[in-house]
Order: structure tokens, then C-alpha cells, then sequence
């Protein structure tokens, strides 16, 4: 079980360190991109059952440019991101449309007419 996918980056970012790897960018463990691949790659659907998944991913500093996150976000299917702006507006829910997306949102899915919109 895993509540928040950054822990789990920084749990490989303290091993690295542990093991005396040298840090990449931002500071993270040189195998970031790897290890964010295999633990999503855990998460399948097999002739015998199926996972849904939705995670939690902690953006540093609200920078969806930030390694981490966007390697993160590679593997998922959809994302709804909140924003700070629009809480601090008292805007609620807190969903930033034009951050969010999906990778299902597709005419055939949701309709010529919706997915234009």
C-alpha cells in the first residue's frame, strides 16, 4: 500500500544516498525514471483480475515540470490536479480544469461534440 507516490521516490532517493550513488537532476536517485516505470508497471490487468489505481502524487513546490511528478504522470492514465490559486479564491472544488487531462478523453469515448469543447 502505498498513500502518497512521492514517499516512495523519496524512499529510493535516500537509498541512493545510502548506497553513495550520485544524485540527478533535482537532487533524486539516478534510477528515478526506472523505478516510477516498475512500480507502475505493477499495477496491471491479467487474465485473472484487474487493479484500479488512484494515487495521490505530492507536486514539489506546484512544479509539474519537477521529475518526480512528471515521471509519475507518464504512467497514468488521467490526472486531476488542485490548485492553491483557486482555494485561496474559495473556489471549491479545487480542480484545475486546463492542468487536469486525461488520456481516455478521446471522440470516440466522450462524442465528437464533448470532446471539442
Amino acid at each position: 500500500l502505498i498513500d502518497n507516490v512521492f514517499r516512495f521516490v523519496q524512499a529510493g532517493s535516500e537509498i541512493s544516498v545510502l548506497m553513495g550513488q550520485m544524485p540527478s537532476r533535482v537532487g533524486y536517485q539516478p534510477s528515478l525514471a526506472t523505478d516510477i516505470a516498475s512500480l507502475q508497471e505493477r499495477i496491471s490487468s491479467t487474465a485473472t483480475g484487474a487493479i484500479t489505481s488512484i494515487q495521490a502524487v505530492y507536486v514539489p513546490a506546484d512544479d509539474l515540470t519537477d521529475p518526480s511528478a512528471s515521471h509519475t504522470f507518464a504512467h497514468l492514465s488521467s490526472n486531476i490536479v488542485l490548485s492553491r490559486a483557486r482555494v485561496s479564491q474559495g473556489l471549491y472544488p479545487a480542480v484545475d480544469p486546463l492542468a487536469s487531462g486525461s488520456n481516455m478523453l478521446t471522440p470516440l469515448t466522450v462524442g465528437e461534440r464533448h470532446y471539442k469543447v
